[in-house]
């Protein structure tokens, strides 16, 4: 199954190929999500907006990261959008429905940014978000593997990789600010 989706995105992708080493193989616009509602997200709304991608769980011991991203959000709404992906492969600590979540997420911290359905960030069944998020070969930049809930990655405004943080990264750390206040 992951060789099919790896297939099937580099067909889609197969335009790109002729970029430089350093311009993605793939654009981020052309990935499908959708919301917790089953809405469809379109990336290309965000185009000139940074985008931090974070995978989010409600029964995690970084779980109160929510509330930073929410304060990250409100700070820099107007040059930043927040998506959380809900992922449940890591120690089940995201085993809710989407109307769960999303309720969770309201409820005790206020959120506003987007959410998206749950996805997996890794193995058989990666989600091409992800897919695109951790490998040199469609972002252009890194290759990464996701460690565990509330990592997060940054993308510019034209859809390049800037970088990836670990759970242990708040939201507001400077390694992550100082890319949003140019």
């Amino acid at each position: 199954m992951k060789k099919l989706i790896m297939l099937s995105l580099i067909t889609i992708f197969s335009a790109c190929s002729t970029k430089s080493k350093s311009e993605p193989k793939a654009s981020i616009y052309d990935i499908q999500l959708n919301s917790l509602d089953g809405n469809l997200i379109n990336l290309t709304d965000f185009k000139g907006k940074k985008i931090l991608f974070v995978n989010v769980a409600s029964k995690c011991g970084f779980t109160g990261q929510y509330e930073e991203l929410q304060k990250l959000y409100d700070i820099y709404k107007d040059n930043l959008m927040i998506i959380g992906a809900p992922c449940n492969q890591f120690g089940s600590q995201e085993s809710g429905t989407e109307e769960e979540i999303k309720t969770f997420c309201q409820r005790n911290y206020g959120v506003t940014f987007l959410m998206t359905e749950k996805l997996n960030v890794k193995g058989e069944n990666q989600h091409p978000l992800y897919a695109w998020l951790t490998q040199k070969e469609l972002n252009g930049s890194t290759s990464t593997s996701v460690k565990w809930n509330f990592q997060k990655y940054l993308i510019d405004e034209e859809g390049k990789f800037i970088d990836y943080y670990y759970s242990t990264t708040s939201p507001l750390s400077k390694k992550i600010t100082k890319h949003l206040s140019k």
